[in-house]
């Protein structure tokens, strides 16, 4: 049998994740042996393609599910959505910083100023999205936020939205800090400059199982043929939907209890350059009751390949694949004895989540086409496309004997630190900066000094200090052409 190829770091999957990690791995050590293999026939084609997910550089500018309201009526509370915005703060900066370097080509290939803004009806919303500007305006890194509930107002910033428009209580918050990111762009032009720094990457190969040695390296098997195995110190599972298949077969104990709730996404676009030009935002509302977070209904300025369009949606329902492209079995497939349990007890404690995806399921295209409507009144059937986006997988998480579901993004790594994987969805890609040195330094501890140049040594707590908050935001937006 011939010896085995040998890996400091694989890297498994083709996405936005395994990319940044790659990136970070590189600028650490140069002299690390890595390789990246992607089951598809080129990288960034599930989850981080532009058409796959809605781009939004997600700051918590205008997603409410970062801030809920108070059940009292109080100020609601700006914690998470202060650390979401530090997070992807930790993004811009690195991806500055790759542009500086050339990693990244120039910023408008990847990312643009796009204004986010958050839209309600109704007095109730009006009251929140009211109380929540007080607390936001007064964040450094919130600074410049607007707020209004006068319907001229609100026209100037989105015409297209308030034009044949009943008259009804509304109110909008707008901020121009907001950006629109092609993670498909960011994903391709990363892993070029990886291939040309000496990463190996395997397209249309899939990773079927892995096995750990006694010295606590990892044996991959390819699944092209018998013998095609490969070694590695460090494995990185950054694979969607499918990493939770392959750290059950890792068998590492930290993966037991967990479970993913696969959720299907479709969107509405339109290419017409008469309403794209009355539409320059990206423009989130009130979840439906029952809906999940990342159903969130929004409007948004998409900029591909340098082509404006207009984005909504998204409508969410049930599908058992794990990535666009995946297979009916996945989620049956993925019921171990240590998970059936969170898998049920989800299942039970979100009823109404289940029954508000059957009937996104079963809703016909008319039915969907007028959920825009009460965004865009104007809006004409023959305007607008349907398509399906990505597969997003929510992570079921162990809680004692049984479960719950979870709508963040969770790092599961054995306890030597020789394998890392990703579960969940947003605010995925928009942190990925953040999420990927937690997988830095479990593999390898404390971060280098090579790293600290290209990723803020301290990546969380920018808020508190208002001139650092500036300044990061600042250099960031030169370097990205963005508007701060």
């Amino acid at each position: 049998m011939p010896e085995l190829q040998r890996y400091d770091v694989a890297l498994v999957g083709g996405g936005i994740m395994s990319a940044t990690l790659g990136v970070l791995l590189k600028l650490a050590d140069p002299k690390l042996k890595i390789v990246m293999y992607e089951r598809l026939e080129e990288v960034a084609a599930e989850s981080s393609d532009a058409w796959n997910n809605a781009g939004t550089g997600h700051a918590a500018l205008c997603e409410l599910n970062y801030m809920p309201d108070s059940k009292d009526g109080s100020l609601p509370d700006p914690a998470k959505a202060i650390s979401i915005n530090e997070q992807f703060q930790v993004s811009r900066q690195f991806w500055a910083y790759c542009v500086e370097l050339g990693i990244l080509d120039a910023p408008e290939t990847f990312i643009r100023t796009v204004p986010h803004m958050t839209f309600v009806r109704g007095a109730k919303d009006v009251d929140y999205l009211r109380r929540r500007f007080e607390v936001l305006k007064e964040q450094p890194l919130f600074a410049g936020m607007k707020f209004s509930d006068d319907p001229a107002d609100i026209a100037r910033w989105i015409p297209l939205m308030m034009t044949d428009r009943t008259k009804e209580q509304v109110a909008a918050t707008w901020i121009e800090q907001g950006t629109d990111v092609d993670y498909g762009a960011m994903t391709r032009q990363m892993v070029t400059w990886l291939t040309k720094n000496g990463m190996e990457l395997y397209t249309s190969t899939e990773v079927k199982n892995l096995y750990q040695y006694r010295d606590g390296s990892w044996q991959i098997w390819l699944g092209s043929t018998g013998d095609d195995f490969i070694a590695a110190d460090k494995v990185f599972v950054g694979s969607g939907g499918y990493s939770l298949k392959l750290l059950q077969k890792s068998g590492i104990p930290e993966i037991q209890g967990y479970g993913t709730f696969p959720v299907s996404g479709h969107f509405l676009r339109t290419d017409n350059p008469e309403l794209v030009k009355q539409h320059s935002a990206k423009v989130y509302s009130q979840a439906a009751v029952g809906a999940p977070p990342m159903s969130v209904p929004h409007l948004d300025t998409r900029i591909v390949d340098g082509k404006p369009s207009l984005l909504f949606g998204p409508f969410a329902g049930i599908n058992p694949k794990f990535l666009k492209r995946g297979s009916v079995l996945d989620l049956p497939l993925s019921v171990r004895p240590k998970n059936l349990l969170p898998y049920i007890s989800v299942a039970l404690k979100n009823f109404d989540l289940l029954r508000y995806l059957i009937k996104e399921v079963t809703k016909s295209k008319k039915a969907k086409f007028e959920m825009l409507r009460e965004f865009v009144p104007s809006a004409q059937a023959s305007d607008w496309t349907y398509y399906e986006a990505g597969q997003r997988a929510q992570i079921i998480k162990p809680e004692g004997r049984l479960g719950s579901l979870q709508f963040g993004t969770e790092v599961i790594s054995s306890a030597d630190g020789s394998i890392a994987g990703l579960l969940g969805a947003s605010p995925g890609a928009s942190v990925s900066v953040d999420v990927m040195m937690n997988v830095f330094e479990r593999f390898y501890g404390e971060a280098p000094k090579e790293l600290l140049v290209a990723v803020p040594p301290e990546r969380s707590g920018l808020n508190q200090h208002p001139s650092k908050a500036k300044a990061a935001l600042r250099r960031s937006a030169n370097i990205l052409k963005l508007k701060a």
